[in-house]
């Protein structure tokens, strides 16, 4: 029999004529991958499911359209084809990744340098202020105390230290106007 016969018992469910037709097409199938794909193992895998496809999608075959050869041997170019793409694709993710891991995303060692001068450059900025409002300044932003807090610590008005801090931190932004 041929394939085109054989194909469309296949399609109506006969396992003898499946017998038949993968003796008679997994050499053309296998050889077709195995040029697409050129890995033996990955050309077996890909042939083994161009031919459960072939079983499974036999109604699918139009006589009409061409020979089942040339059926078959499509679908086994298609699905090699996506075989190739999906393992390109997955290469190139992994090589993205591991230029990730080889280079982050920011430069730790630059990182440090750069906080450290604008430790540096706050620092200057805090030794320019009166020490009335350097005290302001430091209790509520680098200890972390309110206005009010501030005030009682310090056993000053709490419109005196609003009027220290705003003094204080515009002439911290001036100071650092020409840093930032």
């Amino acid at each position: 029999m041929e394939a085109d016969e054989l194909l469309l018992l296949v399609a109506g469910g006969n396992h003898q004529a499946f017998e038949e037709l993968y003796g008679l097409v997994s050499g053309p199938v296998f050889g077709l991958v195995r040029r697409v794909v050129r890995d033996p193992a990955q050309s077996e895998e890909v042939a083994q499911e161009v031919l459960l496809e072939l079983w499974r999608s036999a109604t699918k075959f139009d006589p009409g359209r061409g020979s089942a050869l040339s059926w078959i041997l499509t679908l086994a170019h298609r699905r090699a084809v996506d075989r190739v793409r999906s393992a390109r694709a997955a290469g190139e993710r992994e090589q993205r990744e591991a230029w990730r891991a080889h280079f982050p995303a920011f430069d730790q060692v630059t990182e440090e340098v750069e906080a450290g001068l604008e430790r540096e450059w706050v620092r200057r900025c805090l030794d320019r202020l009166t020490e009335l409002q350097r005290q302001s300044v430091t209790l509520a932003y680098y200890e972390g105390y309110t206005y009010r807090e501030v005030a009682e610590r310090l056993s000053l008005p709490l419109g005196t230290v609003k009027t220290r801090m705003r003094d204080g931190l515009t002439r911290m932004r001036e100071c650092l106007g020409g840093v930032a």
